[in-house]
């Protein structure tokens, strides 16, 4: 106990204590440095995809292994990223948002640098699993972090932004990866993600906020989660909103996935080519986001995924009319790429705001299941449609239009589910 004192035991003048030192991590991050911060942290998944798509023959004949083995690759670190998504936002709910990015940064740290020193195709698999395990934290507490902290048009801009600067990752990793397996090793575009991931570690833990005070996290025990995922995963209205975002990148991913395949033996295209491809998918990526960055608070999601569909079906139905009745050939087989990424960004942040307000209370935890299902959706691309169809072009172009169709088919029985159990809501 401090004795008592009175106004006369004081000094006449007394000195102000020094104020507290704030803590790094404390000093604010400004609404662009937000965006840029959590499309890095987006960043690792594509980078962990598209950079080494060049190095696979480099890859199985340093490692003696097969085709389908190296592409078995790319399957394990999908299936290992969906059911990890299931996780990060339930434990980004009950322990923060800072705190699981910041422990997912260093398991990717040493997944990568595992990669690297790979000496076998199992090595590869395993610490690629342990990429997939950790690359998926930044996507889901992201997209949780923006609802946090805003709201409606304001929340649908930032996305929209992290959005546009997260596109650079898809047209800069091919690209780069092409050029490291010509002029370096396979190894080195690993020992590239490790730096990335390191020098993101050391400003997220110097400067990224954290948006869920302890007040307002949610208990992790059995009981509580068994019952937030029963509640989501038995929404149908959550599936229908999430498989909107899920099927559409579907139909960009199929592309994506057969790459390796199509763009040397059916477009005829070296390792270092690569971007005839992925510049125009993600110049579409950037140009859509922008688009919707200006539509929102402009309009209604409704209209605004009304118009997004209109880019994606039209893209997508051309490119199957062309291959009915011409060759595979550069610029025409890739353009349709363009139009189908623009229509798939008006669409998704829309969507993804839309089903993250189905339970406010858990959005981490809705995150990651909206997360799963477009992760899983893209396993199941990557390990059955893309092998499958990557012989055709025009069989991947007829995967695309059902996919973005199944999608579109989703969301107008979504609207009619919400107005059958709200008939007074707006979208």
């Amino acid at each position: 106990m401090l004795p008592d004192t009175t106004p006369a035991d004081l000094p006449a003048d007394p000195i102000p204590p020094a104020p507290p030192k704030s803590k790094p991590h404390t000093r604010p991050l400004g609404q662009a440095g937000l965006a840029i911060v959590l499309a890095a942290l987006s960043m690792l998944g594509p980078f962990c995809i598209d950079a080494y798509l060049p190095a696979f023959p480099e890859i199985r004949q340093s490692l003696g292994a097969s085709a389908i083995q190296v592409q078995q690759s790319l399957t394990a670190y999908m299936l290992a990223f969906a059911g990890m998504v299931l996780w990060h936002g339930a434990l980004s709910d009950a322990f923060g948002r800072r705190n699981v990015i910041l422990v997912s940064l260093v398991l990717f740290a040493v997944g990568t640098i595992g990669c690297a020193s790979a000496h076998s195709v199992e090595y590869l698999w395993f610490f690629r699993v342990l990429q997939g395990i950790s690359a998926g934290a930044g996507v889901v507490v992201g997209r949780a972090m923006i609802r946090d902290l805003y709201h409606d048009a304001e929340a649908a801009r930032l996305l929209s932004l992290v959005t546009m600067i997260f596109s650079i990752a898809p047209a800069v990793a091919p690209i780069m990866g092409g050029f490291i397996v010509k002029y370096l090793d396979w190894r080195a575009i690993f020992l590239m993600l490790f730096a990335f991931s390191v020098a993101l570690f050391v400003f997220c833990y110097r400067r990224l906020p954290e948006t869920l005070p302890p007040h307002k996290r949610q208990p992790f025990n059995p009981q509580f989660l068994v019952q937030n995922y029963r509640a989501i995963l038995s929404s149908p209205l959550f599936h229908m909103k999430s498989l909107v975002v899920a099927l559409n990148f579907a139909g960009l991913f199929v592309f994506i996935t057969a790459a390796p395949d199509m763009l040397p033996n059916q477009l005829h295209l070296g390792p270092d080519q690569f971007g005839w491809l992925f510049i125009p998918s993600v110049a579409g990526i950037f140009s859509g986001a922008l688009a919707a960055n200006r539509m929102a608070g402009r309009m209604t999601f409704a209209r605004q995924i009304g118009i997004g569909f209109c880019f994606l079906l039209t893209a997508a139905s051309v490119n199957v009319l062309y291959h009915l009745f011409m060759p595979p050939s550069v610029p025409w087989s890739v353009l349709p790429m363009f139009f189908y990424t623009f229509g798939m960004s008006i669409v998704a942040p829309a969507a993804t705001l839309l089903a993250l307000d189905l339970f406010p209370h858990i959005r981490g935890t809705v995150a990651s299941c909206q997360s799963f299902e477009t992760t899983l959706a893209g396993a199941i691309v990557a390990g059955v449609v893309a092998p499958a169809l990557s012989g055709s072009v025009l069989w991947l172009a007829v995967a695309q239009l059902l996919f973005t169709s199944c999608a579109l088919g989703l969301w107008l029985t979504s609207r009619l589910y919400r107005r059958m159990l709200t008939p007074q809501t707006p979208e």
